[in-house]
């Protein structure tokens, strides 16, 4: 547990311009990947989006608390499932991943996953990227659900209806 006074430091510290909110700008400033590189723009815009509550478009003190939460939660999953300490997720980490989540998906679904994921060309998924699939699984899944009120894994659907359902989704550029 990390006391309020070092994350109010570490707010103002991210808090470049001193407006008393976080930009997406700044945030992505302050966080890396273990690499050093800094987190992915689509990453970002879907945690602010997320932490948002006021829709500012920005992350105020109250709103960074619980996104510091998440981000710290998501670093320690990460941890979990990198078994080799790469600093990566390859496809067969993301394969265990996705298994203790409740996916089992094929061969060539991981492959897709991963393909989209890495940014880096290596075969695997750093630590943002990581961060962003599992979201926009849990957004693509949550609305597959709500289509699939008999939990049968199959959905019927228009194809306006599809089409309204992907574009609600608030997924960015991915």
């Amino acid at each position: 547990s990390v006391d309020s006074h070092w994350l109010h430091d570490l707010f103002n510290r991210i808090d470049k311009d001193n407006s008393g909110s976080i930009s997406n700008e700044e945030l992505q400033q302050a966080l890396t990947n273990g690499s050093g590189t800094t987190f992915n723009a689509e990453t970002i815009r879907l945690m602010i989006g997320m932490f948002d509550k006021d829709n500012s478009g920005e992350i105020e003190f109250s709103e960074f608390l619980a996104l510091w939460k998440y981000i710290m939660d998501w670093e320690r999953t990460f941890r979990s499932y990198d078994k080799d300490c790469s600093g990566t997720i390859d496809k067969d980490e993301l394969r265990v991943a996705f298994t203790s989540f409740g996916h089992n998906f094929s061969e060539e679904m991981l492959d897709m996953f991963v393909t989209k994921f890495d940014r880096s060309g290596q075969g695997a998924i750093r630590f943002d990227d990581f961060i962003q699939c599992c979201v926009v699984l849990q957004i693509l899944t949550n609305a597959f659900k709500y289509h699939d009120q008999s939990m049968r894994g199959v959905i019927t659907l228009r194809y306006e209806e599809f089409i309204r359902m992907i574009l609600n989704l608030n997924l960015g550029k991915w």
